[in-house]
């Protein structure tokens, strides 16, 4: 199949890529601990990803619960501000922030860049989490109406979560993407980029945070990497490669 016949596919990550996740965490930040948090949202917020990511897997696992989870990544992160909190505040706090979730959108832009897409490729979305959780995502982000439903890979449906090639290689198939020239949008270097390099695909780097690349980032493939900050070079580079 010649580069000019050869199809197209753009799947997208949700969290920090389909819409600002720090918007929701921001709000549920300001209502809980006041406007005048001894911490600022936006020094707390990439800390508690940090610890996060820490022990994301575990909770996936089956290790430890959620709950655990949600107590760990906020009382560790106020800690480094020698601030102490306890589990039913670590969990209050979560409880606002998931309730913020349910009511995020994206931006006008990134509608724009998804409906230019889904008339130039075939769309899908891979996201690692709770099945639930995920999906409550996807239908507050109303992101159906370019997106088909058996084009989005939840990792608890699925039995595997980026990095590992299995959720890729689930996506490939049921969207029958053989012979298609793929491209995977996300935030999380060693999940989203590292993750779709290993399985033979393509890479966006959606690098809102402006975070440094992780010196090891894991195996990669043959794959092209592109890297943007904003969502106005998303969409420049979307329509470059698309047009």
């Amino acid at each position: 199949m010649s580069e000019k016949t050869r199809k197209t596919a753009v799947l997208f990550d949700v969290d920090d890529t389909l819409y600002d996740q720090t918007v929701p965490f921001k709000e549920a930040y300001s209502e809980y601990f006041g406007a005048g948090a001894a911490v600022p949202a936006d020094v707390i917020y990439p800390v508690t990803r940090k610890y996060s990511d820490r022990v994301y897997s575990r909770a996936m696992a089956g290790e430890i619960t959620m709950e655990e989870m949600y107590i760990y990544r906020v009382q560790k992160a106020f800690g480094e501000f020698d601030i102490s909190i306890t589990d039913k505040e670590a969990l209050d706090f979560q409880k606002i922030y998931a309730g913020r979730q349910r009511h995020i959108h994206m931006s006008p832009l990134m509608e724009r860049i998804l409906s230019f897409c889904s008339e130039k490729a075939e769309l899908g979305i891979i996201t690692n989490g709770p099945s639930a959780h995920q999906w409550n995502k996807v239908k507050s982000l109303r992101a159906e109406r370019w997106v088909p439903h058996e084009n989005i890979f939840v990792s608890a449906d699925v039995g595997a979560e980026k990095p590992e090639r299995k959720i890729f290689d689930c996506a490939k198939r049921g969207m029958g993407l053989e012979d298609t020239e793929v491209w995977f949008v996300g935030d999380a270097y060693p999940l989203d980029v590292v993750g779709a390099l290993n399985a033979g695909w393509n890479a966006v780097w959606m690098n809102r945070r402006r975070r440094e690349k992780p010196e090891d980032a894991g195996k990669t493939g043959p794959g092209r990497v592109a890297c943007v900050e904003t969502e106005e070079e998303l969409d420049g580079f979307i329509r470059e490669l698309l047009e």
